[in-house]
């Protein structure tokens, strides 16, 4: 079941504690061994947020994109164009099987990485997903900042992205639990991430939705 996060009610401590253990701790015993899995559109955020998340949980924090430059001596855009995307997810998907033997750690993925089936059962046996979800606009607003986005080199990139969001959104939505990229400061985003992973490991069957 996915969970999504509401701001907590006025009076509640603004680390989630509720006046008793901090949350960083009870996030740290409730995950054990298994790593937090970022899952996600680019410009979601994923790495953004996962950094600052794995400083709080006193976590290592790997980029899946990262290590997969790393180990193929090549940008993401260049393994795109020398050996096309079917060879790249291959190589992402060994990647990502091997950090996920590393753990416990905080993994950003790449957007589609999650869309393999054997990488979502590898994440699901030593991990917790979490979906961020954002807006087209905001998501738009992102990647413009940023180029090299091999999937966006189109006569229309906003069609493009637009597009993957209808093709992805469902099998992101298989995730643990979904948090809302909004464009808030990231550290609102990550405490919005620790308390909806805190209510789906404490096995609340409450959804609750963030606030706009």
């Amino acid at each position: 079941m996915s969970v999504m996060t509401e701001v907590p009610p006025q009076g509640d401590p603004p680390d989630g504690s509720s006046g008793g253990e901090p949350i960083e701790l009870r996030l740290r015993r409730a995950l054990g061994h298994r790593s937090i899995v970022l899952v996600g559109l680019m410009g979601a955020g994923k790495s953004t947020v996962g950094k600052r998340l794995a400083t709080r949980l006193g976590l290592m924090f790997k980029d899946a994109d990262n290590e997969i430059e790393t180990a193929a001596k090549l940008t993401i855009p260049d393994i795109f164009a020398i050996y096309g995307e079917p060879s790249f997810r291959d190589g992402e998907e060994r990647v990502i099987a091997r950090l996920m033997r590393e753990g416990p750690m905080v993994l950003a993925t790449g957007g589609g990485a999650y869309m393999r089936e054997t990488t979502r059962a590898r994440i699901a046996d030593g991990g917790v997903s979490i979906w961020l979800k954002a807006e087209l606009d905001v998501l738009m607003r992102r990647v413009r900042k940023r180029g090299g986005r091999p999937l966006l080199q189109t006569e229309d990139p906003e069609e493009t992205l637009r597009q993957l969001m209808a093709q992805r959104h469902p099998v992101y939505a298989h995730a643990d639990v979904e948090v809302i990229s909004r464009d808030v400061a990231h550290d609102r985003v990550v405490q919005d991430v620790m308390e909806a992973l805190d209510a789906y490991l404490s096995g609340s069957t409450q959804p609750r939705i963030a606030a706009q």
